[in-house]
């Protein structure tokens, strides 16, 4: 069976896109996001309004809690069963999100890697944190195949690889050469994608809005919690942390949001770019959903 997937950079305008394609074919969304997996975290990661999610069913959205930690493997497992759900019911699924790890992991499998293990962890970053450019250093000697396609400062990812490594005696690279099969199913991608100066004045523009949406009231609701380390480090939620412990006023801690934004969309785009079976819909300039369909519709397996 053929399942479309919409994906993209933060702020394309996928959320939209989606919901009026799921309308026009009573479809169901099943979400490809990884921090809209969390409840309580509602203005910060863009999730489909109430409104929305009443014209068009969506999964995997709000199915785990924000102290809770959270695996791409869990991801693949739930949305397995969301797919296997909405077909069961002569339902036509669509897959739309902007986590290419989901979106990879489903479409051509995923490796079987050790749980987090957060005393490693914190260990690791306090070699770090004494000794700057450590974790790389450490992983380049450990694993230098995974070295080389892992940013230096992107110590998230460079953290898992090494403890994949020592925990399990592997490099994460040979695990992933080892990967899991895909789930049963032809995904059809579609990614959506707008000239770099009009997406990034939308991203501007987003942060704007969910900081008059009430963004800091919701992250202070998260902030006396004890979050598991993927959401402490949210864009949005991360800069805010940073602002309730005066670290940096508030116009900083926007700016910083914003700025975070924007290299978290370019890393997408290189992301899906590196992907060789997205079909490209550029779509700068258009903003009426009509219209975006009508380029998408005649690249989709209906």
């Amino acid at each position: 069976m053929k399942v479309a997937v919409i994906c993209g950079p933060t702020c394309v305008g996928k959320t939209g896109v989606s919901i009026a394609l799921a309308r026009l074919l009573g479809a169901e969304i099943v979400s490809a996001d990884s921090m809209q997996v969390y409840k309580g975290m509602d203005v910060g990661t863009a999730k489909p309004s109430a409104g929305q999610r009443a014209q068009v069913a969506h999964h995997m959205i709000d199915i785990v809690e924000p102290t809770e930690a959270y695996s791409t493997g869990r991801y693949v497992s739930g949305a397995a069963r969301a797919l296997e759900d909405i077909i069961s019911r002569g339902k036509t699924p669509l897959i739309t999100g902007g986590t290419g790890l989901y979106i990879r992991a489903m479409s051509k499998g995923l490796f079987t890697a050790p749980d987090a293990d957060m005393a490693l962890r914190e260990a690791l970053m306090g070699a770090e944190a004494q000794n700057p450019g450590f974790l790389y250093n450490y992983l380049n000697t450990i694993d230098p195949q995974s070295a080389e396609r892992i940013m230096p400062k992107d110590h998230r990812r460079v953290v898992r690889a090494i403890e994949v490594c020592l925990k399990s005696g592997k490099p994460i690279s040979r695990l992933q050469a080892e990967m899991t099969r895909p789930l049963p199913y032809e995904f059809i991608k579609i990614g959506l994608i707008r000239q770099r100066a009009e997406l990034y004045e939308m991203i501007n523009g987003r942060v704007d809005t969910m900081m008059a949406d009430g963004l800091v009231k919701e992250a202070e609701q998260l902030f006396t919690l004890k979050l598991a380390h993927t959401p402490v480090q949210a864009i949005g939620y991360k800069e805010l942390f940073a602002y309730f412990r005066v670290e940096m006023g508030l116009e900083e801690a926007v700016l910083k949001i914003k700025q975070a934004t924007r290299r978290y969309a370019k890393r997408q785009i290189s992301w899906f770019k590196g992907e060789p079976d997205v079909k490209w819909v550029d779509i700068t300039g258009i903003f009426g959903e009509k219209e975006i369909l009508n380029k998408i519709i005649p690249l989709l397996p209906i």
